[in-house]
């Protein structure tokens, strides 16, 4: 399981292929971004902001912002992999609009050693977070070939979704570490129990 190093307390997972995918992960096995804290450590391990960028001017309406994206974006994964959808339209406007505005503006700078490095030109803005993720969901779902890399995860009451880019494409669990191995286990005590018997 990827878990970014800031984010081991709030476990947090980064595995799923894409930031869009990754953000609806949140609410698996519990709701993830329940305050800021995990808000803005979800934000720095996604990779939406370079690394050490300071993001204490979050506030609680970022929470709202990130929630009800990722409640859109659900809906649009969901009506794409054929499971019943009531709001897809509205999630789809929504998602259009948050994604017309224009993502942080990066630059590079020399860091301490002389080498370029990735910083933000001003402290990125909630609403141009969101559409960082807003148009990474757009580009997942009108690209057919990744599109069609789309999978629910087999692991039982997983509900998470994730980009499967496995030779073969027969990756079964969003995480081998995680419902690959409960699987594996639950396997073992299967056959050692019918060899008791």
């Amino acid at each position: 399981m990827a878990l970014a190093a800031a984010t081991v307390p709030y476990e947090l997972r980064f595995d799923s292929g894409r930031v869009c995918l990754d953000l609806l992960s949140t609410t698996h096995p519990a709701e993830r971004l329940d305050s800021l804290p995990p808000l803005r450590a979800w934000i720095s391990g996604a990779g939406l902001v370079p690394a050490g960028c300071p993001l204490a001017h979050a506030d609680p309406p970022w929470l709202t912002g990130f929630r009800e994206l990722r409640r859109d974006i659900r809906e649009l994964v969901r009506g794409y992999l054929g499971q019943e959808t009531r709001a897809y339209d509205l999630a789809l406007a929504r998602v259009n609009d948050i994604a017309r505005t224009a993502p942080p503006a990066p630059r590079a700078v020399r860091g301490e050693d002389g080498a370029l490095v990735r910083e933000l030109a001003g402290p990125p803005g909630c609403a141009t977070l969101l559409a960082a993720v807003a148009r990474d969901a757009v580009e997942l779902l009108t690209d057919p070939v990744a599109r069609a890399c789309l999978r629910q995860c087999e692991g039982d009451n997983c509900p998470i979704v994730y980009l499967d880019t496995s030779r073969g494409r027969r990756r079964r669990w969003c995480s081998s570490e995680v419902c690959g191995n409960r699987e594996r286990v639950a396997r073992h005590r299967r056959r050692a129990a019918l060899s008791r018997t």
